[in-house]
């Protein structure tokens, strides 16, 4: 059955675009190198028919199908497992901006389009397009949108969910649903679009979207401030709301350890306030205003001084070019990569109410250093809209392999707990994929968990879309 399914799919795409030997290691490993399957084949359709046809045959074959867009993603959601019996579906070929509406302030582009792509033909045309995050350079638009990705400037603009506006979607049976009209009104049932969007390819899989645009800003203004507490930068943050408005578009927070692992792995890195020991946290953010430069800085500024007087800020700088700029950013970036250089650590991609989040960290902090002693806690990020990586490293002179192996389900209980306890959620912007899946049952309502499962069911019944990712059915009956 294997072979004339493969014989079948290099009839759809070509031969050359079915790969079942040789280095398979970019499609089958994910990102983080923690998990390494095994595919039937990497097949990579280039146009939607293509997709459908692929869909067809994988069904008719009884065979699932993982989709991947730039295999960026951190929870292990797009990666085939070890019985080599999945179709690995690649989506990168298609990669193609089908239209730019000026009128409208949209684009519709397939779902293979590099993010960056997407942000530079936006550009280009005189647009901005916000989603922003990491991985932009490697990651794809319809990877973005399965996850529903959020980024640096959800505050202002939304995740990936409010970004789009239409989408062209092949179903488990490999019919094609064209939803790219672009509509910002359309009151004719159900939100499709929506249902697609953070599935993670277990409903359906995106070709297309259709995206929001916007002017590009007549001044962008970015100021990394030295904090006394995590308390002080929430305040920060309500001044900064209060003074700029909408004009806010990003307000990100850093641990000092988080920032002493940048400067310890790229010591070519200037890092600000870089050990300053009565400002335990940094934070770095940003105003994108529509105005004239000398206007947005007078209210920048304002926000930085009112934080000086109330105690909410120690120091700041602010930077003077979109060249200084873009440095605060990339050490902001690089605090993932170099937590990945100092080892393997158990990271949480967790929202938190933002008033709580820090009676949350006194919480979580406690209790996993004094559970587990020596631990390093990497905490940094979205605080403007309440996301944090909440990350925890092998004490310093500890088996980083070792304590992965034996502490994460540990670790995940306390931190997931204590998000519980505080009213959030264990998965802010990354996904369910396959790592947190066994874990919804114990953090998602009952009555959540079986309406996703119905989802589920009703649209692709023989669950050949992603199995094991998001719901689990087997998990769901159990409970």
């Amino acid at each position: 059955m294997s072979t004339a399914l493969i014989d079948q799919l290099r009839t759809i795409v070509g031969d050359t675009h079915v790969l079942t030997d040789g280095d398979l290691t970019a499609w089958e490993q994910d990102w983080r190198r923690r998990v390494r399957g095994r595919a039937l084949a990497v097949v990579r359709p280039g146009s939607t028919a293509e997709v459908a046809a692929v869909v067809r045959a994988c069904a008719g074959a009884g065979t699932s199908i993982v989709p991947q867009g730039g295999n960026t993603g951190l929870v292990v959601g797009s990666t085939p497992d070890e019985s080599g019996t999945q179709v690995v579906l690649s989506l990168t070929r298609l990669n193609a901006v089908r239209a730019i509406d000026a009128a409208n302030l949209t684009i519709t582009v397939e779902a293979g389009l590099v993010l960056q792509a997407l942000q530079q033909a936006a550009e280009k045309a005189g647009f901005l397009f916000p989603l922003s995050l990491g991985a932009e350079g490697s990651c794809t638009i319809g990877g973005n949108l399965s996850t529903n990705a959020g980024g640096t400037q959800v505050v202002r603009y939304g995740n990936s969910r409010a970004l789009c506006l239409g989408l062209e979607v092949v179903t488990a049976q490999g019919e094609v649903w064209d939803g790219l009209a672009g509509l910002r009104k359309d009151n004719t049932g159900y939100d499709l679009r929506d249902l697609f969007v953070g599935s993670e390819g277990t409903l359906g899989i995106i070709t297309a979207a259709t995206l929001k645009l916007y002017p590009q800003p007549a001044a962008r203004l970015t100021a990394w401030a030295a904090v006394p507490s995590l308390q002080a930068a929430v305040d920060l943050l309500g001044l900064a709301h209060r003074h700029l408005g909408a004009g806010l578009t990003g307000f990100e927070v850093m641990g000092q350890f988080a920032l002493s692992l940048v400067g310890k792995h790229y010591p070519h890195m200037r890092v600000p306030f870089l050990g300053q020991e009565d400002a335990p946290y940094c934070v770095l953010l940003e105003n994108s205003d529509s105005e004239s430069e000398a206007h947005a800085r007078s209210r920048f500024e304002a926000v930085l001084e009112a934080g000086f007087e109330a105690g909410h800020v120690l120091d700041a700088v602010v930077a003077e070019n979109l060249a200084q700029a873009n440095q605060l950013w990339h050490v902001r970036e690089s605090i993932s990569l170099a937590q990945a250089e100092e080892g393997l650590n158990i990271k949480h991609d967790i929202s938190i109410p933002i008033a709580s989040i820090p009676a949350y960290v006194e919480y979580a902090d406690a209790l996993l250093r004094r559970e587990i002693p020596g631990v390093r806690l990497v905490n940094f990020g979205h605080l403007g809209d309440g996301n944090l990586h909440y990350n925890v490293q092998a004490p310093a002179d500890g088996d980083a392999k070792a304590f992965l192996r034996d502490q994460e389900a540990r670790v995940n209980t306390l931190v997931y707990d204590a998000v519980l306890r505080f009213g959030g959620s264990i998965s802010a912007e990354h996904g369910v994929g396959s790592l947190k899946v066994g874990e919804l049952p114990h953090y998602k309502s009952p009555v959540a968990l079986e309406l996703m499962c119905s989802v589920k069911r009703a649209l692709d019944p023989r669950n050949l879309l992603n199995p094991g990712r998001v719901v689990s059915l087997e998990a769901a009956a159990d409970h």
